[in-house]
């Protein structure tokens, strides 16, 4: 009996074989392909991307396998789902791409906001696409490029048309490429703009514009230089007969999934035409407050200014110094929906919301520009940007304004407060009415950024740091600029700054307001005086601000002096002021 029991007890060989058949032979095959399709975007793109431009290569390549542990968990350990957890492998199949790729979007979103990743280095799909070679297709390139290279751009005209491209060993294809060889070399290495310019009777040359830097480019014959500027000009569908006058207009460059816009303006002089190429200016000049670079301290002030009402704000800055970002900036500040609020420009940069702007034009026909300044002026506005003051009318203009409603926001070039509140009384013409109308100024110089991937740290010798007022015990160590880093110890160009040891630009500040006693010192026209009553506030100089930012490794001790020394090299650089010149965005 103890036998038949034994026997009943002991599970036939065909139970024991199904038992064992846990799961069909093709449900694992279905979790391959998520898993070879991340790994080769892992390996392919993304480890190269971080080595590159030095994103925390080992940590990202951690995240990525500890994504791929928490893939496979999630295929075996997948509690039982629906009858019998008949369900739980589609529950696993949906969850192991989730799992994995959500390593790769946390990726792609840190790098995209790095600042060491340039716009044209940042991930996208067509980027992927093109890293492991899916996006070409065989041959038809090599095909092409031979001697004279391939078209890599797509231009738009304003009215969204592409610019065709030419056929190939044509004299036309060779200006295509041209034209496209120049916007590339400026993407490449970050330029704000590029001009093309007569340097020579014969000759042209292109000038880069880089973190505020001129760096002399490609020089061609003057011939080429010309046509060069005619393709611009008929890509913005510009008149390209016309070899004088001033013109803009626009055109949209594409490279791959990244658009990029291109302001172009033309003008002709004695020395020939110029060309000159803003990229993305809107972008050059949308910032907001906490992006500036002016001190808490010197930002609350600002911001009590647009509270209040009356009397004019100046606004000062150098060449190509950083004006036209500080005055949208000040002017998003405002309460747009509360208050009118207008601006007077010769050029408009970039849309600021609910604020009136009101462009002049100096080609058309139509009053100058004070007249347009009184024209806004007497719509009883509640504040006002005017972003230049071409002549001493329209300082006047700004004055007959009311005095107890009306706040003007003032910008013109001058180096310093004070040297702004002397420009000021020169344009009024009469120190006792520019005296009573100054409720505050706002100076300001840019000043490059070390580059965070190559920047160098080293400990000031103690004559140096009181040379500079600068405490000996409570700064420890400053930074200079690199340009080089170690790739298996040996040195190589930074990649993300191009060996320049800088990248992008900050602006230094000062912020006073104007006391009865500088009023009474900008009377007298005593500025020595005046500067030390505009010091009692106890907010930073330019130069003081300028060494906040060195201490804080923002900058370099060098960069500090060569903004805030005596403005003698930076002349050559100044045009003349005119309305209708384009304002330099920082």
């Amino acid at each position: 009996m103890g036998l038949d029991l034994l026997a009943s007890q002991t599970p036939s060989p065909l139970i024991l074989g199904e038992a064992l058949t846990l799961v069909s032979w093709w449900k694992p095959l279905l979790f391959v392909p998520p898993f070879v399709a991340w790994a080769w975007i892992i390996s392919a793109v993304l480890d190269k991307h971080a080595a590159k431009f030095y994103l925390e290569r080992e940590r990202w390549n951690f995240i990525h396998c500890g994504a791929g542990l928490a893939a496979l968990a999630a295929i075996v350990f997948m509690p039982p789902v629906g009858e019998g957890g008949s369900l739980s492998w589609v529950v696993s199949l949906v969850a192991v791409p989730l799992i994995l790729f959500a390593s790769v979007g946390a990726y792609v979103a840190s790098a995209n906001k790095d600042e060491r990743v340039p716009a044209s280095g940042r991930v996208s799909l067509d980027f992927i696409k093109s890293a492991i070679g899916t996006s070409d297709k065989p041959g038809k390139k090599k095909a092409v490029k031979g001697k004279l290279g391939t078209p890599v751009l797509t231009l738009r005209r304003p009215d969204k048309s592409a610019v065709e491209v030419p056929e190939a060993d044509s004299p036309e294809f060779e200006l295509r490429l041209a034209a496209e060889t120049m916007a590339i070399k400026g993407f490449d290495n970050r330029s704000s703009r590029i001009d093309l310019i007569q340097s020579a009777k014969d000759a042209y040359q292109t000038v880069f514009h880089i973190d505020g830097m001129k760096v002399p480019g490609e020089t061609m014959p003057a011939a080429a230089g010309v046509r060069l500027i005619d393709f611009w000009k008929a890509a913005a569908k510009l008149d390209v007969n016309d070899r004088r006058k001033k013109q803009s207009g626009d055109v949209t460059v594409e490279r791959g999934s990244v658009k990029n816009k291109f302001h172009v303006d033309t003008v002709g002089g004695p020395s020939g035409q110029k060309l000159t190429i803003t990229i993305d200016p809107e972008q050059q000049v949308r910032k907001n407050a906490d992006q500036i670079g002016w001190t808490a301290e010197q930002g609350d002030l600002i911001k009590s200014w647009t509270n209040t009402r009356g009397g004019v704000i100046l606004l000062a800055g150098g060449p190509e110094g950083g004006r036209t970002t500080t005055l949208y900036t000040t002017m998003k500040i405002h309460d747009a929906y509360t208050n009118n609020v207008q601006t007077v420009e010769a050029e408009i940069e970039d849309a600021i919301e609910g604020v009136r702007q009101n462009r002049w034009d100096a080609q058309a026909e139509g009053p100058d520009f004070a007249t347009l300044v009184r024209s806004i002026l007497r719509r009883d506005p509640d504040i006002v940007a005017v972003a230049d003051v071409p002549d001493a009318q329209t300082a006047k203009e700004v004055l007959k304004a009311d005095q107890d409603k009306c706040r003007v926001w003032v910008s013109l070039q001058a180096d310093g407060a004070v040297g702004a509140i002397q420009q000021w009384v020169k344009l009024v013409g009469d120190a006792d009415a520019a005296a009573g109308s100054v409720r505050g100024v706002v100076a300001q110089k840019l000043l490059r950024k070390l580059c965070i991937n190559c920047k160098q740290a080293y400990q000031p010798a103690p004559d140096v740091l009181k040379k500079l007022g600068l405490p000996a015990e409570k700064v420890k160590q400053l930074f200079k600029k690199g340009g080089e880093v170690l790739v298996k110890n040996k040195p190589e160009t930074c990649p993300v700054c191009q060996g320049t040891g800088y990248q992008q630009r900050d602006a230094a500040f000062e912020v006073f307001e104007v006391s009865d006693g500088a009023r009474e010192m900008i009377k007298a026209q005593n500025w020595s005086g005046l500067k030390a009553e505009l010091r009692k506030g106890g907010l930073p100089s330019i130069q003081q601000a300028a060494l906040r930012k060195a201490v804080e490794g923002v900058t370099s001790v060098e960069e500090v002096l060569r903004i805030t020394a005596e403005p003698q090299a930076a002349k050559p650089a100044a045009a003349p002021a005119k309305p209708a010149a384009k304002p330099a965005a920082q």
